[in-house]
């Protein structure tokens, strides 16, 4: 049975590194290419696609905002996790550098080495890191921040390594589809929480349910809800599936304290 999975391209990106490790083991599996992260979850969503693979947060820059609001916004589900290490490097033909180009998320983990080794250069945002190498093969004087197998994917020079602003740089990656994974005994569950009412103590009162059944939580990040100045939506994620007793219990008693909450995914930890 084919399995398609979709992830931002073209080939080259960091998206398809996740979706290679994602589908390893996979014979009949193959690699979907979009323009941007709604394309890919749009597809999964509608069933034109197995699954969906997009970035959600990375250890330098936080969460990718435009993935959680798509979560929230489309009808899918988080089956799985990847993480990536990211290693940038400035890729290009090797002439004087004047513009740089890029990934907005891939600029950003390298704000540090770019300001100081090219504080001239015109810094450009491109809807991927490979989508960037691909121009940079047209002009000499463009360079891309990218990985070192997407400048021999592209016949490019390295012209400097390990270019992020921290060692330790990686980004986690979802995994979308319509249908919740099954439990494994070693599981992640996403929620996304709207209090509706800012009212004193009522975000802790959530979070005391999950404290009271010995419940660990990984993340908690929060986002406008567009709906007014310091309204939020909070988007947790905590170990346990939904099917695990302790877990079902404090979401039935958080239910009763918020005014929405949506699971997002319970799928196996990375």
């Amino acid at each position: 049975m084919s399995y398609r999975i979709g992830a931002l391209g073209p080939e080259g990106t960091y998206s398809e590194k996740a979706a290679l490790l994602w589908i390893k083991g996979r014979p009949q599996a193959s690699i979907v290419y979009f323009n941007d992260f709604e394309g890919v979850l749009e597809a999964a969503a509608a069933g034109r696609l197995e699954a969906g693979i997009v970035p959600v947060e990375n250890s330098l820059e936080g969460a990718v905002t435009t993935v959680m609001d798509l979560l929230l916004r489309l009808d899918v589900v988080i089956v799985g996790e990847v993480n990536v290490p990211i290693r940038h490097c400035l890729v290009g033909q090797g002439g004087n550098v004047k513009v740089i180009l890029s990934h907005p998320q891939a600029l950003a983990q390298c704000r540090q080495y770019l300001r100081e080794h090219y504080p001239e250069a015109e810094i450009r945002t491109t809807g991927s890191t490979s989508h960037a190498a691909r121009l940079a093969q047209e002009f000499p004087e463009m360079a891309a921040v990218a990985g070192a197998d997407t400048a021999l994917k592209y016949g490019l020079q390295i012209l400097a390594r390990e270019i992020q602003d921290a060692s330790d740089n990686v980004t986690r990656f979802i995994v979308a589809a319509r249908k919740m994974a099954p439990a494994t005994g070693r599981d992640k569950t996403s929620l996304v929480i709207y209090l509706d009412k800012d009212r004193p103590g009522a975000l802790f009162s959530i979070l005391e349910e999950f404290a009271r059944h010995s419940i660990n939580l990984t993340r908690i990040e929060s986002r406008p809800s567009r709906k007014g100045l310091g309204d939020y939506y909070f988007y947790i994620d905590l170990e346990g599936h939904v099917d695990d007793r302790a877990v079902g219990i404090a979401l039935a008693a958080i239910k009763e304290k918020a005014a929405m909450v949506r699971v997002l995914g319970s799928y196996p930890r990375a």
